[in-house]
């Protein structure tokens, strides 16, 4: 089976949006489309047809392009638990529901923490992961619904899964993550490490995604942290930190 082909579509101020790609069906995908007209732009230059769109959560910088796909012809799935707050879903998903594109299956995962009815999309094949607003690189998402004991439940949910799995996060926000890490860490010459490639990228306008759950565990102060209350003390940090 070949693997999926996934191509970042910036949206917005430091959105992205991830098309997803199955050579053998020639069919394609998008998560999050926070505006249309990019994603569809996107496609059309590679020949791609898009005829799904997938939402993580009910933000409107995630949903925002939801009319315009539509329009184009795609299918919108969206997690059951905010549908009520989502205009235009065709197709709800909970905890054990599965995506297809092609031949390639995609287990939905409930991660409540930054909203209550978060959901992220598990490729175990293709080894990919769309986290949505739940795990950034080398951060996680604002606590605007929900708690820090159920983030860090959320942000456990991956860690079963193989290093290598690529995290396909919806913001550019690695830089500011970086650099709250090293003050989080600052004897971990991991992140130390990745500061310094981070700013090399976006220094470069190159984007700092995907990245992967391996490195995630070795830079990830949230990711790293032992229990929901060492947990909580870094998201406020991150919440106050300049």
């Amino acid at each position: 089976m070949p693997d999926l082909q996934i191509v970042a579509v910036p949206v917005l101020q430091d959105n992205y949006a991830w098309l997803v790609f199955d050579p053998e069906t020639e069919d394609a995908a998008v998560v999050d489309p926070g505006e249309a007209a990019p994603v569809l732009a996107a496609a059309a230059a590679r020949g791609w047809t898009v005829s799904q769109a997938w939402i993580t959560h009910w933000h409107p910088d995630h949903t925002g392009g939801i009319a315009g796909m539509k329009a184009a012809g795609a299918t919108v799935t969206g997690p059951l638990a905010e549908a009520a707050r989502i205009t235009g879903l065709d197709i709800t998903v909970r905890e054990g529901d599965v995506l297809r594109l092609g031949a390639h299956a995609g287990a939905v995962i409930e991660t409540p923490g930054h909203t209550a009815g978060h959901v992220c999309f598990h490729f175990a094949e293709a080894a990919a992961l769309f986290t949505g607003d739940t795990l950034f690189a080398m951060g996680c998402g604002r606590l605007l619904e929900g708690t820090p004991a159920q983030m860090f439940d959320s942000l456990a949910r991956f860690a079963g899964m193989p290093g290598g799995t690529r995290v396909y996060a919806g913001h550019e926000y690695t830089l500011a993550n970086a650099r709250y890490a090293a003050v989080a860490e600052p004897d971990n010459a991991a992140i130390t490490g990745r500061l310094g490639a981070v700013e090399a990228a976006r220094a470069a306008g190159n984007p700092t995604l995907p990245t992967s759950l391996g490195e995630e565990r070795a830079t990830n102060p949230f990711v790293r942290a032992a229990d929901p209350r060492a947990f909580a003390e870094l998201r406020a940090g991150k919440d106050a930190f300049k």
